[in-house]
């Protein structure tokens, strides 16, 4: 009698497809990864291509922050894993699960710089950087262990991405399938109970709590949502946090920790209650001023232990999922406390007159007519102008409806890939990418990749004739403007080129009767010309 195998490859699919049910991957193939692809077809997982290995990660980045699933990527040895970097340091920076095979030179090449084809002294150690873990496989029948690994990251630690290189001389590699088996339930870490305790004696006592609620909130919106209302505590909800407490929420303060008002309450809050926050400056100091002060005794909860030390001086620390730490902090507070929350936050909101600032107000009736127009989209942003004001203006129903590459690492180039992979999450919903004329050239081959996935992605590109935040930078430090006022090309005719439907506005109303008439079968691109948009609203 004979044990049936299979090859490597084969292996990884079917534990990919079947164990933890992936149904879509993104990836370039290359001379090195055809044997990954030999079985890719007759899988039934969907094989999305991008046109550079970035835009590979930046899809999988909005995938799994669209969906709360991991992205998977699939990427050749040597340049594409250093092309793909950016777009894992990111996602490494926000906390999102990814996974990305790649293949690597074969076992007894590695490390002897032979000057193979793609061959890196160590991509290992390169990759290990910017991820959770990076393994190599030597033995085809660990791949069932290690993918098991990267898993448990992404279910029961801080998710972010895992590696996972392949030699080439194993992708073809006989082995022997393990029986087929349903993967295990992990759960997550669950507060400490006299620690549990103690935040809720100290919550309940306080006269003014504040509470912080960061992206490991995004799958606790309910638990969240009665916390605070039983504090009856204003909340600093933080780009990633958006949708938590739901749309205009009266305790929410949205992502303001920056601006003065709310900075104030910070620093009058008696106790501060921040749940899965890094309490980062991007979302809390993006003034870089260091401003953002907290006086009250400060409890943290977070799933990473190291984290409850970072940034701001703790009182008391507790390790577990946000979601069940908000739970278990639900059943030791008593009854609702009147704490004058909602008026509060009122106030501060008042007095920070966002609709009124200057640097927003070209962007108030621009997410005034998003919200009418697409209320249940998905708002996903490069690093560009109308996000930095979406940053403060716009609320959303549900979490993971609203994230882009400002927060963290802070790249360029994110905003169309990542809304092209939240788009085949979630086919149900709209998406909408909000890119700059600057930044939408470090990816605008994914145009190509929108077309012919036939996603209906609407992508809002703000014209401003170059890098207008470093711009200013250069101006307020008296730095002679160099290398920022950059050509564009016509927009209109590339995206035709590629068979992308596009069109050019200067007004909300072209914008409205724009996105009245997006196709339900590929992507739309709107140019606003920032200048004329501007005169238009003066």
């Amino acid at each position: 009698m004979t044990t049936q195998t299979m090859t490597c490859a084969d292996l990884l699919l079917h534990l990919l497809r079947d164990t933890y049910a992936v149904d879509k991957v993104f990836g370039i193939p290359g001379v090195h990864t055809v044997e990954l692809y030999r079985g890719l077809t007759a899988s039934g997982i969907r094989h999305v291509t991008p046109r550079h290995e970035q835009g590979a990660g930046f899809m999988a980045d909005g995938y799994a922050r669209a969906t709360g699933r991991p992205g998977v990527c699939l990427i050749i040895t040597g340049p594409g894993m250093t092309n793909i970097a950016t777009a894992m340091g990111q996602a490494l920076a926000d906390s999102i699960p990814m996974l990305v095979i790649s293949s690597v030179n074969r076992r007894d090449t590695l490390g002897r710089g032979q000057g193979r084809l793609h061959e890196l002294a160590s991509q290992q150690q390169l990759m290990s950087g910017v991820s959770r873990f990076s393994h190599t496989l030597l033995d085809p029948s660990a791949l069932p262990e290690v993918l098991a690994r990267a898993f448990a990251v992404f279910q029961s630690e801080r998710p972010g991405p895992v590696h996972i290189e392949i030699p080439i001389d194993l992708l073809a590699a006989p082995v022997v399938p393990p029986a087929p088996a349903t993967p295990p339930r992990l759960f997550r870490a669950s507060p400490d109970p006299e620690g549990i305790a103690l935040a809720a004696d100290w919550l309940y006592q306080a006269e003014r709590p504040l509470v912080l609620l960061g992206g490991g909130c995004a799958d606790a919106p309910a638990a969240a949502q009665r916390l605070v209302e039983r504090l009856d505590a204003p909340t600093v909800t933080t780009i990633n946090a958006k949708g938590v407490l739901g749309r205009d929420h009266p305790l929410d303060l949205g992502a303001n920790a920056a601006l003065p008002a709310v900075r104030r309450l910070a620093s009058e809050a008696d106790v501060i209650l921040a749940v899965g926050t890094e309490l980062g400056e991007t979302d809390y100091d993006v003034v870089f001023d260091d401003g953002f002060t907290l006086n009250g005794r400060l409890i943290r909860i977070d799933v990473d232990a190291q984290q409850l030390v970072r940034n701001q001086s703790l009182s008391l620390g507790l390790v577990g999922d946000a979601g069940r730490s908000l739970e278990c902090l639900l059943d030791y507070l008593p009854g609702p406390v009147q704490r004058n929350g909602a008026e509060r936050t009122r106030k501060a909101l008042a007095e920070l007159g966002l609709h009124r600032d200057p640097a927003f107000t070209p962007f108030v009736p621009l997410y005034g007519v998003l919200r009418e127009a697409l209320p249940e989209a998905i708002l996903v942003g490069d690093s560009t102008a109308p996000v930095y004001a979406g940053n403060h203006l716009v609320a959303q129903p549900a979490p993971r409806r609203y994230f882009n590459a400002s927060t963290g690492y802070g790249t360029l180039g994110y905003g169309l890939p990542a809304a092209l992979g939240a788009q085949l999450g979630r086919p149900d919903l709209p998406v909408v990418a909000l890119v700059g004329d600057g930044g939408i050239m470090f990816t605008l081959s994914e145009l190509a990749t929108a077309v012919e996935e036939r996603l209906p992605v609407v992508i809002l590109l703000w014209h401003n004739a170059g890098y207008e935040e470093i711009r200013r930078f250069m101006d307020a430090e008296g730095v002679t403007r160099l290398g920022v006022d950059i050509q564009a090309p016509d927009f209109l005719t590339v995206a035709g080129g590629f068979g992308c439907l596009a069109t050019r506005v200067e007004t909300p109303g072209d914008l409205a009767l724009a996105l009245q008439r997006r196709p339900l079968d590929g992507p739309l691109l709107i140019e606003i010309q920032a200048a004329a948009w501007q005169r238009a609203l003066a």
